[in-house]
């Protein structure tokens, strides 16, 4: 068996070597990416992460605290070692730093965000972040809070290059590049954009490399014809037939039938 990735191992690799990483959804896309042998991954810290876990043992995976699910660093840090628990190796949190620090404290890795962080858009809508000077020092301090707060790594979502390379070059933090061309220390993408499953709206730096939505709709037609026929041929008395069916020796249904009289 293949060792199992730390955060040890990414973090003494900083600068020597570019890691490939995804999001994955399920067990076999956690299966399949550690068979392509991508080894750092991130999911949902729900139902999913022990079948992650176990699909794809030597994987460093990430998973992710929903925004809001603590409101103290008390709560965060018990819900940060119960993930731990569950097999993650660090935990995604879009928290701010006090939370972050929390968890650091007590040798919990920490991966932090910044750039276009989903959860925080509100504030930012949908797009590019630090295009303009100002607004990349913004992004340029958050990380330095989330740097000092204790986090191992930092997702880095949709900044201009020379920001994203500014951070990778002058942090200890393994930076995790997304739409960030190719300057963080791994190349970040969801598995439903290289998958071709999302059926909604695709991000300008996504790429396919697969049609699963396509795939997906040809099963769904499959699935719909087979419970048809199925339906049909149970209403046309085609199923059950002989062969499916359970019959007693005549011996034994006379009997039963003269015992089930008496009860």
């Amino acid at each position: 068996m293949t060792a199992k990735t730390n955060v040890h191992d990414l973090l003494a690799a900083k600068g020597k070597r570019k890691w490939v990483q995804l999001h994955v959804d399920s067990a076999a896309e956690a299966a399949a990416a550690e068979a392509a042998g991508i080894v750092i991954l991130s999911c949902e810290a729900d139902h999913t992460l022990a079948a992650v876990r176990a699909a794809a043992p030597s994987a460093f995976i990430s998973a992710g605290m929903p925004h809001g699910a603590a409101a103290t660093p008390d709560e965060a840090l018990r819900l940060a070692f119960d993930a731990l628990r569950r097999g993650a190796d660090a935990i995604y949190s879009s928290h701010s730093s006090r939370f972050i620090e929390a968890m650091a404290r007590e040798g919990i890795p920490v991966t932090g965000h910044v750039g276009l962080v989903p959860n925080l858009a509100a504030w930012t809508g949908f797009r590019a972040i630090g295009r303009k000077a100002d607004e990349a020092l913004q992004v340029l301090r958050k990380a330095k809070d989330i740097e000092n707060a204790g986090a191992a790594c930092l997702e880095v979502e949709v900044v201009p290059v020379q920001l994203a390379d500014h951070i990778t070059r002058t942090t200890p933090m393994l930076t995790m590049g997304m739409g960030c061309g190719a300057v963080c220390d791994t190349q970040y993408l969801f598995s439903c954009d290289v998958l071709g499953s999302n059926t909604g709206h695709y991000p300008r730096h996504s790429k396919r490399y697969a049609d699963f939505a396509l795939l997906e709709a040809e099963l769904q037609a499959a699935r719909v014809a087979a419970f048809r026929d199925f339906a049909a041929d149970v209403e046309r008395a085609g199923y059950p037939e002989r062969r499916h069916e359970i019959w007693m020796e005549a011996a034994e249904a006379e009997a039963f039938a003269r015992a089930a009289e008496r009860i």
